[in-house]
């Protein structure tokens, strides 16, 4: 992504370190301890950290990423959404994370079929996967919403536990 993507609500547009205050308190949102994991960024200098070596480092290697999700009307940071290259998987992976205020909106439906769509027509990635928590049941609906089937089951190689697998293979034109 050169510069953003925009929806009808929604602009995605690359992280960069003015971002860190967001970060800090995005992954310190009750919802990301519990389903994605504790990264221990307290401070801004750990949220600077966890951006260089997550997000930027991957548009750097990957060319995609995670985006900051902003509202249009006001610009205000609400959340994060794009594509991982985990190690352990195949296939580049959906990711999205929202603050609990702006959950139930649809905006993560709303910036993951942005997401889909510039994976599909500009990145020209052809199966994307997404894995999460079989307890997720908010992230798992909207997975299946995307047109994501369920795959089976990986082990995270953080925790160890079992991460149910979706699976979306996208026909590029």
């Amino acid at each position: 992504m050169e510069h953003s993507l925009k929806t009808e609500r929604l602009i995605l547009r690359k992280l960069t370190f003015y971002d860190s205050i967001f970060i800090v308190k995005l992954l310190n949102s009750p919802g990301w301890i519990e389903f994605i994991g504790d990264r221990g960024v307290r401070t801004e200098e750990d949220a600077k950290g966890y951006l260089q070596n997550g997000p930027l480092l991957s548009y750097e290697k990957n060319g995609f990423g995670l985006y900051l999700v902003e509202l249009l009307e006001t610009g205000d940071p609400i959340g994060m959404c794009g594509i991982l290259k985990r190690d352990n998987l195949e296939h580049p992976d959906l990711g999205f994370a929202f603050l609990p205020e702006f959950m139930g909106k649809g905006y993560a439906y709303e910036a993951a079929d942005a997401v889909v769509k510039y994976a599909r027509k500009q990145l020209r990635i052809e199966t994307l996967l997404a894995i999460t928590l079989p307890e997720n049941a908010t992230s798992i609906k909207l997975l299946g919403k995307l047109g994501m089937k369920y795959d089976g089951v990986v082990k995270s190689p953080d925790s160890k536990e079992n991460l149910n697998l979706y699976k979306l293979e996208l026909k590029t034109d």
